[in-house]
């Protein structure tokens, strides 16, 4: 049972929560002190002395209390204190801030606050990234108030993990079970430091795995409800034998409070990703060089597909692996290796896995045919390389000239011209045919579609021309089909968008 190590040097308790949300919501219990029986007050029925009544014995597999495994935890666990500085725009008048003289940009110091977790006797501290990103000063408090000095040792900002090194021996730690996943239902204890409060302990139980984290697609948190809050984010989540299955990481809330929805980063990836980070200080992944989007259900159903399993590939980059190893836009990527993508994060994840310069097995679903093809992982870029915005604004529904163009499906459509690649900024190799004009009250009006936007592909089919895209139309509304899936292209990116066909 004996988790923590006995070493000298105690430390306090936090434990993790990004919030996703604000604001504070309230709660009443009502019936007490409203009058209920003749004589008023309560309602007649008996009163008990508290001091009469037995504990009552929990159910098989519940502890009596969680106290002897916080006892043994806690001392492991930290705060974690930061020290930063902001530029504030000029003129920006700010709630607590002296705005600053107009024309400069003054340095403002925030300060921040997190948990974390010894996970080496001479002090390595696993924390979330965004607890420590952008601060120059990090100190770590121990349970026993001691404060010291930490220096970062590396960052994730893929999987929002870090490590950090203080100066010492014999400080209590944890360790990570990756031996054993938890079920949905086994008791989870967190501790931490929510507003402040060091040394917090909550519990509740697993809720369920595989959320995706909406981001990057690395991590399949852990669902869990023990209650985490804001100043929690980086500490650890237990098992009833001491040991950390999680990192607590966010929260879902529509108050800025614990809403019972809080996520942990599981062990097995946590635990990966911070012993390559105190070899090395760096996490390389596997690339393809594809965009991917979840199968949606108008998506299954334009293409006709028997379910919503895959990755949808929305672009490849040029040059790029997936484009060499033949992967094409349009295509729905099913396994990885052997294994099933079931939703389009496994791809991320199971890519990432592989080593720069490995093979990479995939199959694709392409025009209702399974293709295999084999890819060379390359190093991926960071997440700033690969970053890139969406833009495009509105026009007018009608073309430049002031000709009718009959519209198919409420767009007018136009092969690209130069004129219109210099209008639209339109990238040399994107083609297709340009949208000039939209009806308001069609589906694609309704569903986003610009004025400067491309068709790239209709149907999982290239089209280069107007009467492509009329020949697609026409053949599907023939086979009664309800929907089509286009793949538009605005500001370099592609963007998969099912309209009716009804």
């Amino acid at each position: 049972m004996t988790s923590v190590k006995t070493h000298k040097g105690m430390v306090a308790g936090i434990a993790g929560g990004l919030m996703l949300g604000a604001a504070v919501a309230g709660a009443a219990v009502s019936g007490m002190g409203q009058s209920g029986g003749p004589n008023g007050g309560y309602d007649g029925s008996t009163l008990v002395k508290t001091a009469a009544v037995k504990p009552m014995k929990p159910p098989a597999g519940a502890p009596m209390s969680f106290a002897d495994i916080i006892d043994r935890v806690s001392p492991a666990v930290v705060s974690i204190e930061t020290k930063g500085k902001v530029k504030m725009p000029a003129g920006l008048n700010i709630p607590g801030f002296e705005a600053p003289p107009q024309g400069e940009g003054n340095e403002q110091e925030v300060r921040g606050a997190g948990s974390g977790f010894f996970i080496t006797v001479d002090g390595y501290v696993v924390t979330n990234n965004h607890v420590i990103e952008g601060a120059d000063e990090i100190t770590v408090v121990l349970n026993n108030e001691s404060k010291l000095k930490a220096t970062v040792v590396g960052r994730d900002p893929a999987t929002d993990l870090a490590v950090l090194k203080v100066e010492g021996k014999n400080f209590p730690y944890v360790e990570f079970e990756t031996t054993q996943r938890p079920r949905v239902g086994d008791w989870v204890i967190a501790v931490g430091n929510p507003f402040g409060l060091s040394g917090t302990a909550t519990a509740g139980i697993v809720s369920a795995f595989g959320r995706p984290d909406g981001a990057q697609g690395y991590v399949d948190y852990m669902q869990i409800d023990a209650a985490i809050n804001r100043g929690n984010s980086g500490g650890p989540t237990f098992d009833l034998n001491g040991r950390v299955i999680g990192v607590n990481s966010a929260i879902i809330t529509p108050s800025g409070g614990n809403a019972g929805v809080g996520f942990a980063i599981p062990a097995d990836t946590a635990s990966a990703i911070t012993t390559k980070l105190m070899a090395g200080g760096k996490v390389e992944r596997g690339y393809i060089g594809v965009s991917i989007l979840p199968v949606s259900e108008e998506i299954a159903e334009s293409l006709n597909l028997p379910n919503k399993d895959g990755a949808y590939v929305a672009e490849t980059t040029k040059g790029g692996p997936s484009e060499k190893g033949g992967i094409q836009i349009g295509d729905i990527v099913k396994t990885v290796n052997g294994k099933p993508v079931k939703i389009h994060t496994d791809l991320t994840r199971n890519v990432a896995n592989v080593r720069p310069g490995e093979k990479v097995e995939v199959e694709v679903l392409r025009n209702g045919k399974l293709v295999k093809l084999t890819i060379v992982a390359a190093l991926r870029p960071s997440e700033d390389i690969l970053a890139k915005g969406v833009n495009g604004d509105g026009g007018d529904q009608t073309t430049p000239n002031g000709e009718k163009i009959p519209p198919v499906l409420g767009l007018s459509l136009k092969p690209i011209d130069p004129a219109d690649r210099k209008q639209y900024s339109i990238e040399p190799e994107v083609t297709g045919v340009v949208i000039k004009a939209i009806e308001p009250t069609s589906d694609g009006a309704k569903k986003g579609l610009k004025e400067g936007d491309v068709i790239v592909r209709a149907d999982n089919q290239p089209v280069t021309s107007r009467a492509d895209f009329d020949r697609i139309v026409a053949g599907m509304k023939a086979a009664n089909r309800p929907s089509i899936l286009l793949l538009v292209n605005r500001g370099g990116r592609n963007l998969p968008l099912p309209l009716s066909l009804k």
